[in-house]
């Protein structure tokens, strides 16, 4: 298995209408991502191997290992026989709390809660979003319709999920793909981390329900709004309450459900006059 392959081609056996034939199919790619902090191993993860520099750089932020990519002193693509290990170097000072905080995680997937050693970590305190820019209720539709085309590893294995980043005056980019939900929104974290992208005046755009460890990555980031094709989970709105952050889900060609802090929605016209729920924290279905 070698770094940067999304899919390999396999043949099959197409069989429709009642007739059999032979067949070629794109196959997502999926292998072992070992992340390792100053030599110990952290998490092992099920995943896409393709944007690892991303995946590695984004997961020490979202999960709280640094507050900043500059804390991360290197980061080495180690490919083995069994996987791939995704080998970083922290400064001296992010050493010392990570071992201090004795969490290690092994999980299927991205499974972004797998190996906590307490409750308090289940429920981490996480930065409040600020308040920031205002969007309008039509450009997160079309957001959301624009981010299929860009799919680009989905449209050919319909076998792994998406997280973008949208802003209204930049359109949708960059995307990252994944099998794993969460490894997709970590990719995408690093991306926007390692090209110094603010995230102030965006969204973040997934193909995959919003669970609270979503909610919790996106609040690392520190992006205002978030918004999925699929439903929420009640602790993931909750701590979207909590954290400041606009939760929009079940997005679909003709509209939304805004669940919390809509008052960052500019909604139509003919509604201005009368906002649903813009007190702070309030929520609507």
């Amino acid at each position: 298995m070698t770094a940067d392959c999304a899919f390999i081609e396999r043949a099959g056996l197409h069989w429709r209408g009642g007739h059999a034939s032979s067949s070629s199919q794109a196959v997502a790619e999926e292998t072992a991502i070992a992340l390792t902090f100053d030599g110990s191993t952290h998490a092992v993860m099920m995943a896409t191997p393709t944007d690892l520099k991303d995946f590695g750089v984004g997961f020490a932020v979202t999960e709280g290992i640094v507050a900043r990519g500059d804390e991360i002193r290197s980061l080495d693509l180690i490919e083995t026989d069994l996987g791939i290990e995704v080998r970083i170097w922290l400064e001296e000072n992010r050493t010392a709390a990570l071992f201090a905080r004795r969490r290690a995680s092994v999980g299927p997937v991205g499974c972004g809660l797998c190996g906590i050693e307490s409750l308090v970590q289940a429920r981490r305190a996480l930065p409040r979003v600020k308040k920031g820019a205002r969007f309008d209720a039509r450009d997160i539709l079309e957001a959301m319709r624009a981010l299929p085309p860009l799919q680009d590893l989905n449209r050919k294995t319909r076998a792994v999920h998406a997280a973008a980043f949208w802003q209204a005056d930049g359109g949708v980019g960059p995307v990252r793909e994944d099998v794993g939900r969460h490894n997709a929104l970590d990719k995408l974290a690093g991306a926007l981390i390692r090209h110094n992208r603010s995230v102030a005046n965006g969204a973040v755009l997934l193909t995959s329900r919003i669970s609270v460890e979503m909610v919790q990555k996106t609040a690392m980031i520190g992006a205002p709004v978030i918004v999925a094709v699929s439903a929420p989970t009640t602790l993931a709105l909750n701590t979207a309450d909590e954290a400041g952050i606009t939760l929009i889900a079940v997005a679909r060609d003709d509209g939304y459900e805004v669940f919390t802090h809509p008052d960052r929605i500019v909604f139509a016209r003919e509604m201005r006059g009368h906002p649903v729920g813009t007190g702070d924290g309030a929520a609507m279905t």
